[in-house]
């Protein structure tokens, strides 16, 4: 017999069927609730709402446990290109090397972008936000490819899409990055890899070589693999939801690179920096912003420790730890923001307070220190985090299209004033 949950209203008993999981997880399908009972629920912020049955993710945030598709982010952070993990997301398996070799040509070949918007960039003031510009640049692919835009199209229309999106966001990043310092474009060279190619445009300069170094490309690889989903977030929820007006491709993840903006989500790595250099520029010692960070009492936050899902260590922090590790070995930088990090990090690990509470580094926390030590600027974290992300949110909208999973309409609990009559304006 199917297991069921039983709700008592108004003295009256109802029903409704549970759902588990394939890993054992449990829902309660409220689905008939209003229509049964006239009733809603109440759940600020979805917290406890389950929107949709997804096959792409598993978290599991008391065990510190992420899986793309069944295999486990350390396997895969470990001895997969960030090309594969896209294919593996959006289409399920990962690819034979017949299919690897055909995702990756089709997007080697779609990598440039219409030489029209480069006069939209050239409409940005200097200095511009790059996500403020990457966020209008990916909606304004629609309009070079009206095809898109037609929710009824074959597989093949929507493979193209796919393959066009995912070629054309790191050449609009990189772009985005040179407009944003005031330096020239830089073309993609497809003889790269694609996190190498990446590097190329932005690095890069006219006239010369780019050497990519491997050891970079090693780390950058593993934090767009790391970043690639994460089930249904904040951007991720957003993607599907505008998707699910049936809106292009183009659009919705448009709308997903917003939402990652924000500084509760995709900007926490560019809090932890601005965090460290309000450090550095106080001139206290470290021991009183610790002290202050167990303070309940005072405001201020150690960002980058901890995570609201994973009440253990994040699994995804282990293994960038050690790519952080890596790039500062290997450019032998020498910064005192991320001294101060790396002293942070020492306290975390090993303080009582921060380790009885689960409050330890996070991916936020080093992949911050690791686009600090490139000589990325903090406006281009989010970027960064959108370059990885972007996979996951096709993904995630391909599955919803393919469900036919119907609009997003939440609802809500009116609380404004009751009905009263109109008076005239001499009245008022």
């Amino acid at each position: 017999m199917s297991e069921t949950a039983r709700m008592i209203l108004d003295g009256q008993e109802y029903e409704f069927p549970v759902i588990t999981g394939s890993e054992n997880e449990k829902a309660i399908d409220i689905s008939k609730l209003r229509g049964s009972t006239g009733y809603i629920t109440m759940d600020p912020g979805f917290k406890n709402t389950g929107s949709t049955q997804s096959g792409i993710t598993y978290l599991d945030g008391e065990h510190g446990v992420l899986r793309y598709r069944g295999y486990a982010i350390e396997e895969l952070a470990e001895k997969a290109s960030f090309i594969e993990v896209a294919y593996l997301l959006i289409y399920g398996d990962l690819p034979n090397k017949e299919q690897l070799a055909y995702f990756n040509d089709s997007i080697t070949h779609h990598t440039i972008v219409h030489e029209n918007m480069k006069r939209f960039f050239d409409a940005f003031p200097l200095g511009a936000h790059p996500m403020g510009m990457l966020s209008s640049m990916v909606a304004s692919l629609s309009t070079f490819y009206p095809e898109s835009q037609n929710p009824n199209r074959d597989i093949t229309d929507i493979d193209l899409t796919i393959h066009r999106l995912i070629a054309k966001l790191p050449t609009l990043a990189a772009q985005a990055y040179k407009h944003n310092v005031g330096l020239p474009t830089m073309y993609p060279k497809n003889n790269l890899s694609y996190v190498g190619n990446f590097m190329h445009m932005m690095w890069g300069v006219p006239a010369e070589d780019y050497e990519v170094d491997p050891i970079v490309e090693s780390a950058l690889n593993k934090l767009f693999i790391l970043h690639a989903d994460h089930e249904q977030n904040c951007s991720t929820s957003t993607v599907r939801v505008v998707g699910s007006s049936q809106a292009n491709l183009y659009s919705s993840v448009s709308a997903g690179v917003s939402a990652l903006w924000g500084p509760l989500h995709g900007g926490a790595n560019q809090a932890v920096i601005e965090m460290l250099e309000a450090i550095r520029a106080e001139g206290s010692p470290l021991q009183s912003w610790i002290d202050r960070a167990k303070d309940k009492t005072d405001s201020f936050r150690l960002m980058g420790f901890g995570h609201r899902v994973y009440k253990n260590f994040d699994p995804r922090a282990r293994i960038i730890k050690r790519a952080a590790d890596e790039v500062l070995g290997q450019l032998g930088v020498n910064d005192p923001v991320l001294d101060i990090a790396k002293q942070l990090e020492e306290v975390a690990l090993n303080d009582d307070y921060f380790v009885q509470r689960g409050l330890y580094p996070n991916v936020d926390f080093y992949s911050g220190i690791i686009y600090r030590a490139l000589g990325i600027p903090t406006d281009m974290f989010t970027v960064m985090f959108a370059l990885g992300r972007l996979p996951g949110w096709i993904g995630q909208w391909k599955e919803m299209t393919e469900n036919r999973e119907p609009i997003g309409r939440p609802r809500q609990v009116y609380v404004g004033a009751s009905e009263r009559a109109f008076t005239s304006l001499d009245a008022r």
